[in-house]
């Protein structure tokens, strides 16, 4: 009885510790010659901390990761519009992460490797398709490789080859126009630390958050950056990849007076040993992620834009999910489809919320088309009662509301085994 997991990434290593931890044995097939760190900074929201926390993994989180205590809007004159206070100040019973991805992925990687074993994870293993039966479903790989299991779960990410086969003519990721430059920076950090700030609005933005604390000698933090600009749609654009990295000539001047005083946006352009582009990219919703003893999770099932810090927090609240179902139906289908039914509807409304400006970071563009970024008292152009009516709706689309987190019984129960 053996559960394949398709793509060793966030998604398939919370799942692999996860089902080593109620006991049903699984084996992960990660297309990389070798995993190793990727990616810039992510945040981790209350509901996915709760469940590394789940995963005994509260200490290796708190090496690498900073608890992230504000959120803080600004207008493009660096005018502040909105700020709130996050994780545990705000009154979660877990708090709220920044962390480099590549720390994060590692820290999985290393963890299910001590508690399962280094045979856990194949390597240099592409995932090209899948087969289903009543009894049984088969992983297939490139060069011919096919791998016989009881249930296939795909965690290969926005470009899943599980996912195309499901959906042969979906089509590339769609475009909406924005480039994200993304990028880590040491300098000295501000508001205290702990706070992510976004500025600017839909047309040109930028999102700093430290991902580390500071340093004792220096002062300098490692701060996480996100420059943000929008073209045409119809234009063509270079598909997303973590690795390409960018020239600053491209969007640097856009950026050229933003320095106010407690941040400077074109120092931390300038500072940055190499800056990553990526395009702002998601999927169409599916009308269904499971075909049989096969289901999809995390990018693969639902990818969204990343302007609510939800993309890698879903994945880890997935992989629980899929625990916790085949801890009450076995290792079936009707588990991959009771998963499915729970978490498709959520993950819907997040991701065509999120495509509809309806994100947290939608005040920003109000603010814009209201006043241009400029006013003295931020009352005078939308009431503080507003933007915390948004706020909150946006938590509750993405089911991390306060109170609902807070008295949500644990996905798995401690001790829970197969």
């Amino acid at each position: 009885m053996t559960i394949l997991i398709a793509g060793g990434g966030i998604a398939g290593l919370s799942l692999g510790l996860t089902l080593h931890q109620i006991g049903l044995p699984f084996r992960i097939y990660e297309s990389a010659a070798e995993i190793r760190p990727m990616g810039v900074g992510i945040n981790l929201q209350p509901n996915a901390v709760r469940e590394l926390y789940d995963l005994g993994l509260e200490s290796e989180l708190s090496r690498i990761g900073v608890k992230t205590r504000q959120l803080a809007f600004y207008s493009k004159l660096g005018k502040p519009i909105w700020d709130e206070p996050r994780g545990t100040r705000a009154g979660y019973a877990w708090p709220q992460y920044s962390v480099h991805r590549g720390k994060l992925q590692m820290m999985l990687h290393d963890a299910l490797v001590e508690r399962a074993g280094p045979d856990c994870i194949v390597t240099d293993a592409r995932a090209t398709g899948f087969e289903t039966a009543d009894d049984g479903a088969t992983l297939l790989l490139e060069g011919g490789s096919r791998v016989a299991g009881d249930l296939v779960i795909a965690a290969d990410g926005i470009h899943s080859a599980l996912r195309a086969q499901m959906y042969p003519h979906e089509g590339a990721p769609i475009w909406d126009g924005r480039i994200l430059w993304r990028a880590t920076t040491r300098a000295p950090d501000y508001h205290g630390g702990g706070t992510m700030v976004m500025i600017g609005h839909d047309s040109l933005r930028a999102v700093a958050y430290p991902i580390s604390q500071p340093d004792p000698e220096t002062g300098l933090a490692t701060i996480n950056w996100i420059a943000e600009k929008r073209f045409d749609p119809g234009d063509d654009w270079r598909r997303e990849d973590w690795n390409r990295a960018a020239r600053i000539e491209e969007f640097l001047p856009d950026f050229h007076d933003w320095r106010f005083g407690w941040i400077d946006l074109p120092a931390l352009i300038e500072g940055a040993e190499v800056v990553y582009e990526y395009p702002m990219v998601d999927r169409d919703p599916l009308p269904r992620w499971t075909q049989g003893r096969v289901t999809l999770m995390g990018d693969a099932a639902h990818p969204t834009y990343p302007v609510g810090s939800n993309g890698a927090s879903q994945a880890i609240v997935d992989a629980r999910t899929i625990g916790a179902r085949l801890l009450e139906q076995g290792v079936t289908a009707q588990a991959l489809e009771a998963f499915e039914a729970e978490m498709r509807p959520l993950t819907t409304a997040v991701g065509l919320a999120n495509r509809a400006g309806g994100g947290p970071d939608a005040i920003l563009q109000r603010v814009e088309d209201l006043c241009g970024g400029n006013f003295e008292d931020i009352d005078d152009v939308i009431p503080r009662a507003d933007l915390a009516a948004h706020a909150a709706k946006f938590k509750s689309i993405a089911g991390f509301s306060i109170d609902e987190l807070n008295e949500k019984p644990a996905i798995i129960p401690a001790g829970a085994r197969a």
